[in-house]
């Protein structure tokens, strides 16, 4: 059929692993080492007496505790499936022919599929030398801006006087700051809303605040943006968040606390394991993410992926030019990183590798 070959052109997203294996640790796909907050499970139990009923479309309720969770109105708030559909609204409404997406190559890869999804032209551009973004790259007049940050797969941060020479650059035009790991680094683009009219950030309840399997998203920013997102939301799917969730959301948003007390832990980790790989000549980018990128000189990331599988550690390889010889490895708990550290330490012990490299 006609549209067949359009459909076969289509490169679906490719998520992380989630096997059942018994006994695995499971360091691949960046969620959280801690469960939800107390009283999470309670809420959604309550939620769930009233599925016979359709959920509130416009999520008023979460909504507006997002709003007094960030210091905006509840008109600068959108909620999604995931902040994967924010994004799609995103392209939807502010890109076409005339305002192409632009991003990295190497970043989060939803963005390119999405981009081929609606048939919206792109531009990429490759990182720097040391993995980082150049916001020069970004900052040409009429193109839609999709800038994950910290950025994934590499966890750098791009400081914020970078941010706002992009948003500066062309206020006509959008800037989409995804911040899926914000709450794990020392800065994000919240202070930035009042100031620019262009900038819509993204976020996810699925890392810092533990609800991956809930499936819920959230953009902020300028009221008109969101109100053109949506029109989008509501053109295409008006229930989007299901009624568990958005009970699971207002009830994480009541423990603030806790979400703060796991992330800070979350990144005691990663500081720690930080330490202890660079000391072992592991080279790491300075993630300031809830997952560590790293390599080692003389070591193959695919194979020491492979290997760590078949210690039942699952670890995340990208077979991306430029990056191939790194893995991300998502930050769990203690414990689950001390077998890590233990596991990587002995497969990279040079006079073992070598002597494995021999009997090929």
């Amino acid at each position: 059929m006609e549209f067949a070959n359009r459909l076969e052109r289509l490169s679906p997203y490719v998520p992380g692993e989630q096997p059942k294996i018994e006994g695995l640790i499971k360091l691949n796909t960046n969620e959280n080492p801690f469960p939800p907050a107390p009283g999470v499970k309670e809420a959604v139990l309550q939620a769930a007496e009233n599925l016979q009923k359709y959920s509130d479309p416009e999520a008023a309720v979460l909504c507006q505790a997002l709003a007094e969770t960030f210091g905006l109105k509840k008109e600068e708030v959108i909620c999604g499936n995931g902040s994967d559909e924010i994004l799609a609204f995103a392209f939807l409404a502010f890109c076409d022919k005339d305002h192409p997406a632009v991003f990295p190559r190497v970043t989060y890869g939803f963005y390119e599929v999405l981009a081929n999804l609606f048939q919206v032209p792109t531009r990429r551009f490759e990182l720097q030398a040391d993995l980082s973004i150049d916001p020069a790259e970004c900052c040409q007049k009429g193109e839609t801006v999709f800038l994950a940050n910290p950025n994934a797969p590499t966890g750098i941060l791009m400081p914020l006087s970078s941010v706002e020479r992009i948003l500066k650059a062309d206020p006509d035009r959008v800037v989409v700051l995804d911040e899926a790991y914000a709450d794990f680094a020392p800065e994000n683009g919240r202070s930035l809303i009042e100031r620019y009219e262009n900038l819509l950030i993204v976020r996810t309840f699925s890392k810092s605040r533990s609800l991956a399997g809930g499936r819920l998203g959230f953009a902020l920013g300028n009221q008109k943006l969101i109100e053109g997102m949506r029109r989008i939301k509501d053109s295409f799917h008006p229930y989007n968040v299901n009624a568990m969730t958005q009970a699971a959301g207002i009830s994480v948003l009541k423990a603030e606390a806790y979400t703060k007390k796991t992330a800070d832990q979350v990144i005691k980790t990663r500081e720690r394991t930080k330490k202890v790989l660079k000391d072992q000549g592991f080279e790491l980018t300075d993630s300031a993410a809830n997952f560590l990128f790293l390599k080692k000189a003389g070591f193959e990331g695919k194979t020491l992926a492979e290997e760590l599988r078949k210690k039942k550690i699952l670890v995340r390889h990208f077979n991306t030019p430029g990056i191939e010889d790194y893995l991300r490895v998502s930050v769990g708990s203690e414990e689950e990183m001390d077998f890590f550290l233990k596991a990587i330490t002995e497969l990279t012990a040079t006079e073992k590798w070598e002597s494995e490299r021999e009997k090929e």
